[in-house]
């Protein structure tokens, strides 16, 4: 009987300690969350349920456990042996683990007094409160089905004086609609677009000018930020900013999608301001391929595009921009004697197309030749393949193809986008 009880006994403090060593919610579970999900996973944002609540968390422990194992989530897909980003979301193997432990031990809450404190995010947006928040004014309705051809917005943004923009993010008002956006800054002498409706929504089809139906699919005017679901604000750091210059518009360029229910959208970009001026000015340069062909049936078709840094430049990020059909894309240096430094490489995701910032930014000299190369899935084997019997080319909607290789780079403040592509020959002349 001593010997019976002795066990019970050691048996109930090994259990005990077990108990303690089990994560809870309130301990273990919710400062991941806050670090590295509830960005998505909160109220209004474009993920399907918030993870804020333990009462939200709950019903998703185990599925939540099964994602983070194999890496499907937080969202990344850069491969890990090219290059270190500082908006890496990636879990740690321990927090994977902790999450594990604490679905299998059945999701216990814990203490909610070992709760740390709520993390404050600035309403609705992921930044600061903006200091300027720039709206289309009129809504976007959506139809419920078929391809919507590309919306356009211009809108004033009535700046009195230049503006130097440390954080920019995209806010759209039906983010499940929205495939990706781009921002354009417009200058006041800018000629692009001149006959178009200002405030309004249209489409290049609806312009009657045929050379500005032609301009709403090129120009030289620079991005203030592109977004995609997924896809973080920009955040420059001190000393860098983009470039906004007194009576600018910014005009919106909208790829939407349909989802078999009608809506509209009424996308927002909030803006906040760098508090003195900067010493660089951050562009957006692109690499791109408008002469792809992929074959019907082609499971790993490559295409490629490369360019020279006409002045020295500070490289700072990278977005790369497919469609359906896209399955890798890759960033390189390619340098005279036929190396290649690959600088990024993305195991590409139609549905989550996401910007990838350097941990440490890179100075590139002039004459740097910077190659982006893509591989495309045109075969029934790709599950998003509308046609695989198609022969693709480039085109706005998804159907079609993109090879956009969009990359943030920092120049001297003083020096604008144009001056930026004038080259020098050896003596210092200019070149074309």
């Amino acid at each position: 009987m001593l010997v019976l009880l002795a066990g019970v006994a050691a048996q109930t403090s090994e259990q005990k300690t077990q108990l303690r060593s089990q994560p809870t919610f309130y301990k273990d579970i919710v400062p991941i969350l806050q670090d590295k999900c509830q960005r998505c996973h909160r109220s209004g944002e474009a993920a399907p349920m918030p993870l804020v609540t333990y009462q939200e968390t709950k019903p998703w422990a185990t599925k939540i456990a099964d994602v983070v194992e194999m890496k499907m989530m937080p969202p990344w897909f850069a491969d890990p042996r090219f290059g270190r980003f500082a908006n890496d979301p990636s879990l740690t193997a321990e927090q994977i683990a902790t999450i594990g432990a604490w679905a299998r031990a059945g999701d216990p809450a814990g203490d909610p007094h070992d709760t740390p404190p709520l993390r404050e995010w600035s309403g609705s947006w992921d930044i600061p409160q903006p200091d300027a928040v720039v709206k289309m004014p009129e809504p976007v309705r959506l139809p419920a089905r078929g391809e919507v051809e590309y919306t356009y917005e211009i809108v004033a943004t009535r700046f009195t004086e230049d503006k130097w923009i440390q954080m920019a993010e995209v806010r759209p008002s039906s983010p499940a609609h929205v495939h990706h956006a781009v921002v354009y800054i417009r200058p006041p002498d800018s000629p692009w677009l001149r006959h178009a409706p200002v405030g309004a929504p249209f489409t290049a089809s609806m312009l009657s000018d045929s050379e500005e139906r032609r301009q709403a699919h090129e120009t030289t005017s620079d991005l203030l930020l592109v977004y995609a679901p997924g896809s973080a604000p920009d955040r420059w750091v001190d000393g860098m900013a983009k470039f906004v210059p007194a009576g600018s518009d910014l005009v919106f360029q909208m790829h939407y999608t349909t989802n078999g229910q009608t809506a509209s959208d009424q996308t927002s970009v909030g803006l906040v301001f760098a508090k003195s001026q900067p010493k660089q000015k951050v562009i957006t340069l692109q690499l791109n391929n408008h002469a792809l062909v992929i074959p019907p049936g082609a499971e790993d078709f490559r295409a490629e595009v490369q360019g020279t840094l006409p002045n020295d430049a500070t490289l700072l990020s990278f977005f790369p921009h497919m469609h359906l059909r896209g399955k890798r894309f890759e960033y390189d240096i390619v340098r005279d004697d036929g190396s290649v430094e690959t600088l990024l490489r993305v195991n590409y995701h139609f549905h989550w197309q996401l910007s990838y910032k350097l941990a440490e930014p890179r100075e590139l000299k002039a004459g740097t030749k910077l190659r982006a190369v893509a591989w495309y899935d045109n075969s029934k084997n790709n599950p998003h393949n509308p046609d695989p019997e198609k022969t693709v080319t480039w085109g706005d909607q998804t159907s079609e193809e993109m090879m956009v290789g969009f990359f943030d780079v920092a120049i001297p403040a003083s020096m604008d986008k144009w001056r930026y592509f004038i080259r020098h020959d050896a003596t210092g002349g200019k070149k074309q």
